[in-house]
């Protein structure tokens, strides 16, 4: 009998019939023991929907194949296993002064997760997704075949890949596109905003100067004050910043738990397989409360707190692990939601109807007295991704965290998808527990093309609920 395992939301918490951990590459894909078996790519847990579970199928646990295979470090090319971790990546790529072009919000997510759901991050207006910088990917199906995949060698696999959610074979290794840095360091600017015609007009002037632009919502403000928060933007701080750190130890610019910067082989923090469980920088969150502990009082006191919070000075230095990665600060900081979980809910919106929408979704949100204490409010530039099912798109982005409460909560999402629906807007799969099958089909008009290279052999729980069950020979 096989555990249980759930994404990083906690819930749904599904069980595979059996699990198998690929450490090795080169190795042929595992053979069935049922004609009927389904396969999964998991690598590490940090989706916060069923896009990384299957009920009753095969979970491959790819994060044993956590080698670097190839860096050119005059170029920064590099070449590695699909298990290993974006806080391994950074510690080999930052000791030869390059950055990922596209980092989400943790450093725990596997290079093969980043691409099958095309992460995106903070620099979207200016560099797209993660799937932009993928040079190529091998794919591994589940016929045994391989396929080298990218934009000019099989480019409709790689379209197909790309944002696939798993579903067309396992990728083995990905070869991506690095950008120079200078220094470890991240120059950043922070100020508040009193509501959302204020952040549209910082947000537009902040794109035109800054590689980096996010915004914190206070989803519990008052009518009047709809939208207020606080804005940060930043960028990679100039070779002074560095040569002003001369002299300090390494473990100062690198934190430890990155591991060796000059590593070959990503370290080993933890057998593969258990999502979220390696060891994270910080304090870790230390028991399952019985309950949450997101509620109204403590939304209202946190969100108090956080926008009445001392800015740093215009132009301060920090490094960059703050900067883009503040909640891995706080390791399993999921526990605080207790045993029924949370419900991650993004969307985006075109910009034709989009600040209406974005002032609905907050309106109902506080009249709902359902708050979030994580609402990120962010622009997606016109860059397009390579991707068929890919999320980011030229848009407004808001993405929020909402106590499983039940019936309440599934009928203020419900509420929301509406208002998401006629703007013309989509759901993010990688932080969906509950999109019902039409509002994927209308937000993913590419779905029909899509089903053209979705391995027969691979499913997930995502897929069974919206329908990507269908197969069809690829062409």
């Amino acid at each position: 009998m096989t555990e249980q395992y759930s994404c990083w939301s906690r819930q749904p918490r599904l069980q595979p019939s059996r699990v198998i951990a690929v450490g090795d590459r080169s190795a042929a894909f595992p053979a069935r023991k049922a004609a009927h078996e389904r396969f999964l790519p998991y690598g590490n847990g940090r989706s916060y929907s069923d896009v990384c579970l299957t009920d009753g199928g095969v979970l491959l646990l790819a994060r044993g194949m956590d080698r670097f295979i190839d860096f050119d470090r005059r170029l920064g090319i590099i070449r590695c296993e699909a298990g290993v971790l974006l806080s391994e990546l950074l510690a080999v790529a930052m000791s030869s002064g390059w950055f990922p072009a596209v980092t989400p919000g943790t450093r725990y997510v596997t290079v093969g997760g980043a691409i099958a759901n095309d992460v995106h991050g903070k620099n979207h207006h200016r560099a797209g997704t993660f799937g932009c910088h993928v040079r190529e990917l091998e794919l591994l199906r589940s016929d045994g075949s391989r396929l080298i995949c990218g934009p000019q060698r099989n480019p409709g696999w790689f379209e197909a890949t790309v944002g696939g959610l798993g579903l067309t074979g396992l990728i083995t290794w990905a070869e991506l596109q690095l950008i120079p840095v200078a220094s470890p360091f991240m120059v950043v600017h922070a100020r508040r905003f009193a509501n959302l015609t204020e952040f549209w007009s910082l947000n537009e002037q902040s794109e035109l100067h800054h590689a980096y632009t996010v915004a914190w919502i206070d989803c519990l403000a008052p009518a009047g004050r709809t939208g207020q928060g606080l804005y940060f933007c930043g960028d990679h701080a100039p070779a002074s910043v560095l040569r002003a750190t001369a002299g300090k130890p390494a473990e100062a610019l690198f934190p430890a738990e990155m591991g060796n910067p000059r590593a070959t082989r990503a370290p080993r923090l933890h057998p593969a397989g258990f999502g979220g469980q390696e060891r994270e920088g910080g304090w870790t969150f230390p028991f399952d409360p019985p309950f949450s502990l997101v509620n109204r009082m403590s939304l209202t006191a946190f969100n108090f707190l956080y926008l009445h919070r001392s800015l740093p000075p215009p132009g301060s230095t920090t490094h960059f692990d703050p900067f883009f990665y503040p909640l891995d600060r706080l390791g399993r900081w999921n526990r605080v939601y207790g045993p029924k979980g949370f419900y991650q809910y993004q969307c985006v919106v075109p910009w034709s109807d989009g600040r209406a929408a974005i002032d609905a979704i907050l309106t109902r949100i506080s009249a709902s007295r359902q708050g979030s204490f994580l609402a990120v409010l962010k622009t997606f530039g016109s860059l397009r991704s390579p991707g068929l099912l890919s999320f980011a798109r030229e848009g407004i982005s808001l993405a929020l965290d909402f106590p499983n409460r039940g019936p309440a909560t599934h009928r203020l999402l419900a509420q929301l998808d509406c208002i998401v629906a006629e703007a013309g807007g989509a759901l993010y799969p990688a932080k969906d527990s509950r999109m019902p099958a039409d509002m994927f089909r209308s937000s993913f008009p590419a779905w029909e093309r899509f089903l053209r290279f979705r391995d027969p052999a691979f499913s997930s729980s995502f897929a069974s609920r919206v329908g990507l069950e269908e197969t069809c020979a690829a062409s």
